[in-house]
């Protein structure tokens, strides 16, 4: 068998760092961030507490990365070409994706819904939320303005807290939560 190559290293450690992070991730949403210790995280994901360190800081460094991962994500979905600019097949894809996205990453969202009611966790991504919040509500302010909305940066708040609810209400009973009949009336609204 032949050595491995610096890119097949390079994979391995991304893979290693990504089941850290959703091991993390887990942990944190399910038993909250003070509650979850570098050792249960290890022990998530099946590795050492000593290996952990070799991808991560500390716990600080470690949620950070699993928020602004998250928040280029959504940022990507919003605006996938990177143009700093919304067409309404975007918005409608956003608003798609980001349905897709609250089905499959649930634990991802608890965690991001969590945050805003622990200041002091909250405080460690702040500059990040804050950055990519002020991107997401000027992208859409265009939108709206573009739509000749009345008052284009209300619109976007009200855009923005419509997600955020529909996203609380269905951690909250991801079962009996209607998820496609909502996703539908947002795109028959905005699109």
């Amino acid at each position: 068998m032949s050595p491995r190559t610096k890119q097949q290293f390079e994979n391995i450690r991304v893979e290693r760092k990504s089941h850290i992070m959703n091991a993390a991730l887990e942990l944190f949403a399910m038993e909250g961030y003070h509650n979850s210790s570098i050792h249960k995280i290890a022990v998530k994901a099946g590795i050492s507490k000593g290996l952990m360190y070799n991808y991560f800081d500390n716990k600080k460094d470690l949620i950070r990365t699993i928020i602004i991962d998250g928040l280029d994500r959504l940022v990507d979905l919003l605006d996938p070409n990177r143009d700093g600019s919304i067409t309404k097949e975007e918005l409608r894809l956003f608003i798609e994706l980001s349905f897709e996205m609250m089905r499959k990453d649930l634990h991802f969202w608890t965690l991001y819904f969590s945050l805003m009611t622990q200041p002091q966790v909250l405080n460690l991504v702040h500059d990040k939320l804050e950055e990519t919040l002020l991107l997401y509500q000027a992208m859409l302010g265009k939108y709206f303005e573009m739509l000749n909305y009345e008052d284009p940066e209300t619109e976007a708040l009200i855009f923005g807290a419509l997600m955020d609810g529909i996203g609380l209400n269905f951690i909250a009973n991801p079962d009996l939560f209607p998820m496609e009949k909502i996703k539908n009336r947002l795109i028959q609204l905005y699109c």
